[in-house]
């Protein structure tokens, strides 16, 4: 287990899906006394966004410095009528990049802030997978959207609060009438609450390109027994794969729990095109069908863990900007690995080779031509082949 960057003495709580991720977050930011950051990819117009932008409002008007960080594209549907309220109110309120033009497909369109991330008085984090939006705001009647969150009490704020700050600046900066942010006198205690060890671990286009997954590649790598990965969104590369292939050849159990549900058409069969090489690797895979799947974790050996923003796609490892935590805690993996193992036996199916290799020529055809448009579409970008070469054994 690499120990670079972990960081000791945090009180790190798994929180999930939304009905106790939203609570959490109002409380914290009704208790807020100086300073608020919210960063989101999705800030929908419903009751959720409702109640969280009224919970905004009211830490401005009682004088907290509030800040809130939205990508334009995910939450580009957002009334601006809702956004002028929180100005008014004092929130302050910036859009990383606005949204795509469907003639323009140069890179930095598409470089979006897909972080889901909260610091509150430098005191306490939120990170994870969850947008500010309904549960069930779903295409149709369902059970809640699977996912998570953690919140973090602890010297890790220490990383958090600063990469908060950092990225608002950087955003303020391409706004040229907002250069400036006169920030509260305000910086973590870094005082321990807890026994945890973790990292805060982000994914961005300049120093930490690869960060998120170098974190992976890393545990994968070195994992003993198990690896359980769940992931709304999985299409790696080669590096990636042949790590998982490597882990299961060895005699390490590698389970995927991956989307059943047709969410995104060309990303849900592009990723069913690798399922033949990883059977071949003995890999298991269960596909969620209960509602829609949304978390990105991990559990590794029932002691390393992860909760973040970054599926393992080429959106979220190429292009995005990702925010993920790791904890080094057996009791923490534990309850993850319990909470997804109760997913995978009352809401998932396992995909049985034998059944997969029945499946309709027209359902391979669809699958690999959507492989490889998604290839087709990296390299459009300038992410080609060069992007698997990382080395993950290190």
């Amino acid at each position: 287990m690499n120990p670079s960057g972990f960081v000791g003495g945090n009180r790190i709580t798994l929180l999930h899906n939304g009905a106790e991720y939203f609570p959490a977050l109002e409380s914290a930011i009704d208790g807020a006394q100086q300073e608020v950051h919210l960063e989101t990819y999705i800030f929908e117009h419903d009751a959720t966004g409702i109640r969280i932008a009224g919970a905004l409002q009211r830490a401005a008007q009682r004088g907290v410095a509030t800040y809130l960080l939205l990508d334009g594209f995910g939450s580009q549907d957002l009334p601006r009528k809702v956004i002028q309220e929180m100005l008014d109110a004092g929130v302050q309120v910036l859009i990383f990049r606005q949204k795509i033009s469907p003639l323009s497909l140069r890179r930095n369109r598409l470089r979006r802030m897909h972080r889901k991330l909260a610091v509150v008085d430098a005191s306490i984090a939120f990170v994870g997978g969850i947008n500010i939006i309904d549960d069930l705001h779903n295409p149709e009647p369902l059970p809640p959207r699977f996912d998570y969150a953690v919140s973090i009490e602890g010297p890790l704020l220490g990383e958090i609060h600063p990469a908060a700050r950092h990225l608002w600046m950087l955003v303020a900066w391409a706004h040229f009438n907002q250069r400036r942010t006169d920030y509260p006198a305000l910086h973590p205690d870094g005082k321990p609450c807890g026994s945890q060890l973790a990292a805060f671990v982000m994914r961005d286009n300049l120093r930490h390109r690869h960060d998120i997954e170098q974190a992976y590649l890393h545990a994968i790598a070195h994992a003993g027994s198990e690896i359980i990965i769940a992931s709304a969104y999985f299409l790696p590369g080669g590096n990636f794969r042949r790590a998982l292939s490597d882990a299961a050849r060895r005699g390490v159990r590698v389970v995927l729990l991956l989307q059943g549900r047709v969410d995104h058409l060309l990303l849900y069969y592009a990723t069913h095109a690798l399922y033949g090489s990883l059977f071949d690797a003995g890999i298991e895979i269960h596909e969620y069908h209960k509602s829609y799947l949304h978390a990105k974790v991990a559990v590794i050996d029932r002691q390393w863990a992860t909760v973040g923003s970054s599926n393992i796609d080429p959106f979220s490892l190429l292009l995005a900007r990702e925010a993920n935590v790791v904890v080094d805690d057996a009791s923490f993996a534990a309850e993850l690995r319990s909470s997804l193992e109760q997913a995978m036996a009352e809401g998932s199916a396992q995909v049985l080779r034998e059944n997969w290799k029945r499946q309709s020529w027209l359902i391979r055809a669809m699958s690999w031509a959507s492989y490889y448009a998604v290839r087709y579409l990296q390299g459009l970008v300038g992410y080609g082949r060069e992007n698997d070469r990382t080395e993950y054994g290190k």
